[in-house]
């Protein structure tokens, strides 16, 4: 929900496994009503801003009348807030959904606006498999205490940049970038500079 969605590295799926499903979801809407409040950003308590235009509001919109009408669940969210229409804007609420399929474009698809699909899991190799099954793969996050683990499942995720037991990872000292369709290269660290570069190769005979 980072600025409202709206930055490349925002978690477009969340994985939650079976054993705590149902509780986790129960505290992260409770946490969601307790923190997050839409509205204008000067005004005092506010955290939570607008799209930034309306075609974006269509989009989320999109996704999620797709994902309802394929069987998923709003459980909290889902509209334009009341109340919000005379300071204009593209106010739209922090929206959480289960039961969303692996077929809709919200689960294939980046979606740049505050829109939280949950999906249930129940071993390590299926939400890899699962997690893996875009054409895109900027950056992916996952919690763990197991140190075998960490390595195992940030080696096998496709993506550019994990972040294990946190969501935020940008930093100019680290090489910033993603795998299949989320570019080509990397900014920051070291390795940013390669970009800037030409290789030339030079054979002499004697």
């Amino acid at each position: 929900f980072r600025n409202s969605g709206q930055t490349c590295v925002c978690a477009n799926r969340v994985y939650v496994h079976e054993s705590v499903y149902d509780e986790f979801v129960k505290r992260f809407i409770d946490l969601i009503k307790q923190r997050m409040h839409v509205g204008h950003g000067l005004a005092e308590g506010v955290n939570f801003g607008p799209m930034i235009t309306e075609r974006g509001m269509h989009k989320i919109e999109d996704q999620l009348k797709r994902a309802v009408d394929s069987g998923a669940r709003i459980v909290l969210g889902g509209n334009r807030p009341k109340g919000l229409a005379s300071i204009g804007g593209h106010f739209f609420e922090p929206t959480v959904i289960v039961d969303v399929s692996d077929d809709v474009p919200m689960t294939c698809e980046e979606t740049f606006g505050p829109l939280c699909p949950i999906y249930k899991f129940a071993s390590e190799d299926e939400v890899v498999k699962r997690a893996n099954n875009v054409d895109v793969g900027l950056a992916g996050y996952f919690f763990s205490r197991d140190i075998s683990r960490v390595f195992r499942v940030a080696e096998a995720l496709e993506v550019g940049m994990v972040g294990v037991n946190t969501g935020a990872i940008s930093t100019e000292v680290a090489p910033f970038g993603g795998v299949k369709e989320s570019g080509v290269g990397r900014e920051g660290s070291r390795y940013g500079i390669e970009e800037y570069l030409n290789i030339k190769y030079l054979n002499i005979s004697l």
